[in-house]
């Protein structure tokens, strides 16, 4: 769901936190130099682990924070809920090395808006920065395959079916045709398995997004595992 910014709209005001300097140095450098005809992008601080990330975050209130995963004192996972706290309308996008399950679920699950490998190259970077100040959804490739995997495999859910039925405002079909989107169908199948046409479907599946402020069915798959939505139809 999109969130409001705090800040002018002027420029896209960013965070970036690692713990290697290098790191660090290289992605102001490279952000600062972006064409600045479209939305520019500004640094307004560094921090080495995740404590120094909730401090600056509350501080100076970033757009966007990129957040390195293995860092001393805090790492990622632990801050970005924490980040999200000191700063509310902050979107985080984690920027790591590892695209494990055990990383990528739990990372989405805290509240961060995107997951990026970082051998993203430089300029799709940028466009993620801008993107997820957009309010989308970032991922890398390989991370999104994994998110569609975890959500056909059913993961185990964490908050039941009905808390979320009353709160996303959903309709019980729409509601049904999300937990089959989560389960990896298309629209033919989900059509054969509901006996609707896929043109209802199509219908079911564009107020789903619209009603959750969603893109796509990679994001509608987040959205069921981030709230644990109960995928078993019967």
């Amino acid at each position: 769901m999109s969130k409001s910014f705090s800040s002018s709209g002027a420029k896209i005001r960013v965070l970036i936190v690692d713990d290697h300097a290098m790191v660090r140095q290289g992605l102001r450098t490279f952000l600062e130099l972006q064409d600045r005809s479209t939305l520019p992008i500004e640094v307004t601080g560094e921090a080495a682990n995740g404590l120094e990330a909730i401090k600056l975050a509350k501080q100076t209130q970033p757009d966007i924070v990129l957040l390195d995963l293995i860092m001393p004192e805090m790492d990622g996972l632990q801050a970005t809920p924490k980040i999200i706290e000191a700063s509310p309308h902050s979107r985080v996008i984690i920027l790591t090395s590892f695209g494990e399950e055990d990383k990528v679920l739990p990372a989405i699950r805290a509240g961060a808006q995107g997951y990026l490998l970082k051998d993203i190259p430089p300029n799709e970077l940028v466009h993620a920065v801008r993107e997820a100040y957009q309010g989308k959804v970032q991922l890398h490739p390989d991370v999104a395959k994994k998110i569609m995997s975890l959500a056909a495999a059913k993961e185990e859910p964490k908050t039941s079916h009905a808390a979320t039925e009353t709160e996303n405002g959903l309709t019980d079909r729409e509601q049904e045709v999300l937990h089959l989107i989560a389960d990896g169908m298309n629209n033919r199948e989900i059509a054969e398995k509901l006996v609707i046409s896929e043109k209802t479907v199509k219908t079911h599946v564009s107020n789903i997004l619209s009603k959750l402020h969603l893109d796509d069915r990679t994001q509608a798959a987040i959205y069921a595992l981030r709230h644990g939505l109960n995928t078993d139809i019967t």
